[in-house]
């Protein structure tokens, strides 16, 4: 059916006996490793494989309260607290309360803040992996995550949530493994990219492949790197999660100096983007974006999950008929699934906003 409603390893015990949270203090620990290496869609072996992760809250004695939080493509284990990119769903009182649930967030398969990726050493040659990496896909991203969940004594999760590409890493998680997951959150997230996101997707790519020194891939160890194509990268894509309203609203036509208001803060964005993220990590993580087809194989069997999927009637990047298509399909194969459009005139980036209805919509689907 579907609805569309209205507008250490392990952390430690506490005193309660329950598994007590690590607040926002990121973790790590190695998942896979020579003996047991993380075997990748693409037949290729990983190892080590480690993850950083931070935790919110305090798990339960039958492990039953777990929720996993699946960052997009820019984010990273720090979902919550001073700084976290997503403070305004999760903590304290939030619609993901971390009172009720416990909280997990890594930083995902790939990236560069503390989870093995291209930046990482291979330990066959010593030097960083560069474009030597291996590709990889969001079923993989799932692979890492049930591991961590596993480690954390956590076998089956109270709702798993994401937004945009954490948003495909949720829908695949409750297509491949039904079982292991009882509310799934897809908030502005399609079951595939369309030919202009793919479009926009290249172009960034190209900015970071053509700089001058971007070297192949192999900059690391070099005093320059290719920081004009990623902050490029970085501009072109921020235009793609904002509304055409929103950029009006704010800047207008307004100049300041020779320049107009909205290029000097989409440099603002480029530069500041340069100091947390790296140019191989963008480059493998948007191929991950494009090779996502959650429904390729045909509809999906038997799912026991029950799913939220939200979208935002001013989101151009995954568009609200993108959105719907994803529940259309759940639903024509039973599924219990609850679709709503948000009106909000952020633009995509919407789903990181304190967008009241927004919110209230999360907070009673992960509490019925």
């Amino acid at each position: 059916m579907i609805d569309t409603g209205v507008g250490s390893t392990e952390p430690a015990r506490s005193g309660g006996g329950g598994l007590a949270a690590t607040g926002a203090e990121t973790q790590r620990v190695v998942l896979f490793d020579e003996d047991d290496p993380l075997v990748l869609d693409s037949g290729e072996l990983l190892a080590p494989v480690e993850v950083a992760y931070e935790t919110y809250g305090t798990l339960d004695d039958d492990a039953s309260n777990a929720v996993f939080v699946c960052h997009a493509l820019t984010g990273d284990a720090h979902a919550a607290g001073e700084g976290g990119w997503w403070n305004t769903l999760v903590g304290p009182g939030k619609p993901v309360d971390t009172d009720h649930f416990f909280v997990v967030c890594p930083n995902l398969l790939g990236g560069c803040r503390g989870t093995t990726g291209p930046s990482s050493v291979d330990p066959r040659t010593g030097r960083p992996y560069g474009l030597r990496f291996p590709q990889f896909t969001v079923r993989d991203l799932v692979r890492v995550h049930r591991a961590l969940a596993a480690s954390l004594g956590v076998e089956r999760l109270a709702a798993a949530v994401g937004g945009s590409l954490g948003g495909m890493q949720v829908l695949q998680w409750a297509l491949d493994h039904p079982e292991a997951l009882e509310r799934a959150v897809v908030i502005a997230a399609p079951a595939r990219l369309s030919a202009q996101n793919i479009a926009f997707s290249a172009v960034a790519r190209a900015s970071i492949l053509q700089d001058e020194h971007f070297h192949g891939g192999d900059y690391y160890d070099r005093e320059e790197r290719p920081e004009v194509g990623l902050a490029v990268a970085r501009m072109l894509a921020h235009i793609t999660y904002v509304s055409e309203t929103s950029l009006e609203r704010k800047f207008g036509r307004r100049r300041h100096g020779d320049a107009f208001e909205v290029e000097r803060y989409l440099h603002h964005q480029g530069r500041s983007f340069l100091r947390r993220f790296d140019a191989n990590s963008y480059l493998y993580l948007t191929r991950v974006m494009e090779s996502f087809d959650a429904f390729a194989d045909g509809p999906p069997g038997r799912l026991a999950a029950r799913f939220l999927l939200v979208s935002f009637d001013t989101d151009w990047r995954f568009p609200t008929r993108a959105v719907r298509e994803v529940a259309d399909v759940l639903a024509a194969v039973g599924a219990d699934v609850r679709f709503r459009e948000i009106a909000s005139p952020h633009g995509h980036d919407s789903f990181l906003l304190p967008v009241r209805v927004y919110h209230e919509t999360v907070r009673a689907f992960l509490g019925a």
